[in-house]
């Protein structure tokens, strides 16, 4: 190979190194990674003027700001209820399936609703930022469970105090879109303790909408069902396993009828 043809295929090969790069999911992401930036810099900036005192306000920005990142992707949110979302306590729960759910979560606008996430969000800054300012509970791993204990046991005092509704996933870090998983006790210890009604969720994001535990989510259309709310007045400590159980069987039969029905 001489000097010219070597040349010729140096020349070659950054033009498919660019037009690689420049794929769909890698742009959206860029963009989406911009933008969420852009708005926690704004929050950062709008919660040090107001003494970080404001988590309400907090949640309507951190709201518009994902509803943008769907609408993006080309995602339409439909939710599915009987009812406005209750304005007292409330335990919300869900499946997990997709890195969209935390975007759909917080477009819900979930009322006076805190959210327990796994701290590996705080690796991405904007969302841990984020996160922070709306008074998100931050989790460790269940193979640290004296750390857990001390996290759901502070959780649980904040919000015997204020009232709010908070939300967690019993599948915890889990992410699958093949089946229900393993249902953590965590917000079903929280819930009998507080008894508070659990509201479940169904995530229905179609497979070929799912970006799993990537970013390349495609344009369609997500379901959010809200499910029949579950009275926990009478529920106690020792029925716990049943509970979970319970409720965890309910999900299976929601997502056999979304994939099978």
């Amino acid at each position: 190979m001489n000097a010219t043809t070597a040349s010729r295929s140096a020349n070659d090969v950054a033009p498919d190194n660019a037009r690689r790069w420049l794929t769909r999911p890698r742009v959206l992401a860029t963009i989406a990674g911009l933008w969420l930036t852009f708005v926690a810099a704004v929050m950062v900036i709008v919660g040090a003027s107001t003494g970080f005192a404001l988590r309400r306000l907090y949640a309507v920005m951190a709201r518009a700001a994902s509803l943008i990142v769907l609408r993006l992707y080309g995602i339409r949110l439909v939710v599915v209820r009987e009812r406005p979302f209750p304005r007292t306590q409330t335990i919300y729960i869900s499946n997990h399936t997709s890195t969209l759910d935390i975007f759909i979560l917080v477009a819900l606008g979930l009322p006076r609703c805190r959210f327990f996430l796994s701290g590996f969000v705080r690796k991405y800054i904007p969302l841990g930022a984020m996160a922070w300012m709306m008074g998100t509970f931050f989790t460790v791993p269940q193979d640290r469970p004296d750390e857990r204990r001390r996290i759901f046991a502070a959780a649980e005092r904040t919000l015997r105090a204020t009232g709010e509704s908070v939300y967690l996933s019993p599948e915890g870090a889990r992410i699958t879109t093949g089946q229900i998983g393993h249902f953590n006790k965590g917000a079903f210890h929280l819930a009998t303790n507080l008894h508070a009604p659990i509201v479940p969720l169904y995530f229905h994001i179609p497979r070929e909408v799912d970006p799993g535990r990537g970013f390349n989510a495609r344009p369609g259309v997500v379901t959010v069902d809200v499910m029949p709310t579950i009275d926990t007045r009478d529920w106690v400590l020792d029925d716990l396993e049943s509970n979970v159980t319970r409720v965890r069987e309910t999900f299976i039969r929601r997502h056999e009828a979304a994939h099978h029905g």
